[in-house]
């Protein structure tokens, strides 16, 4: 795991309206419900059915839904590396399935995020820069929307004002990343605490399967 200096990301919560979360502890408790599998990994993808934007690609796209007055979508990233296994899996597994990128492209920007790109992000006033190290370098975007904690995957969901919603590490199946999609796309978070929904969820959409 690459380390970041506390220095540095107080720095960038400053910069970045987004370290903080506004929700209930209902949608808090939605990182806390997940866990990451231990698995072989699959190869790699080569084709994608989510439409994928960059960072500032999907805050472009928000500013102009507001200025035509249309409602605009949430934002979705997925923080992922070249040599993350796991990246790989869900890319391939959890993200291409049909029962996932409809709603995904529907509901989301959805946005990839490299870790250790090195291309410059603008965000906020601040150009968010590759900083390399002896081993791994990172991306001072990805270190600032992880809180420093460069844990792969780990996928975010923001609000309309590119505020943070949730933070989530760790591989995600298919039927946890659909209940979170659909509890965090239609503010379910606001009147319904997430085991209850998840559970309700999952037993209309997947155990009447079985």
């Amino acid at each position: 795991m690459t380390k970041i200096t506390n220095t540095l990301f107080f720095a960038f919560c400053t910069i970045l309206s987004f370290c903080v979360s506004p929700l209930s502890a209902s949608a808090q408790n939605v990182a806390t419900s997940t866990s990451a599998a231990k698995t072989t990994v699959a190869p790699a993808t080569k084709t994608s059915n989510v439409k994928w934007y960059t960072f500032e690609e999907a805050v472009a796209a928000i500013e102009k839904d507001k200025k035509a007055g249309r409602k605009p979508k949430k934002i979705f990233i997925d923080v992922y590396t070249d040599w993350c296994g796991w990246c790989i899996k869900m890319d391939k597994e959890t993200f291409q399935n049909p029962a996932i990128y409809p709603y995904l492209n529907e509901k989301f920007y959805p946005v990839k995020l490299n870790a250790e790109q090195k291309e410059e992000i603008k965000f906020g006033g601040y150009t968010f820069k590759y900083v390399p190290q002896e081993r791994r370098g990172y991306h001072e975007l990805a270190a600032s929307l992880l809180e420093g904690q460069m844990s792969y995957p780990t996928v975010l969901f923001m609000n309309e004002d590119v505020k943070m919603l949730q933070r989530i590490p760790g591989y995600l199946d298919i039927p946890t990343f659909d209940a979170i999609m659909h509890y965090l796309a239609e503010d379910h978070f606001f009147v319904t605490p997430w085991n209850v929904f998840q559970e309700k969820f999952n037993n209309e959409k997947y155990n009447k399967k079985k």
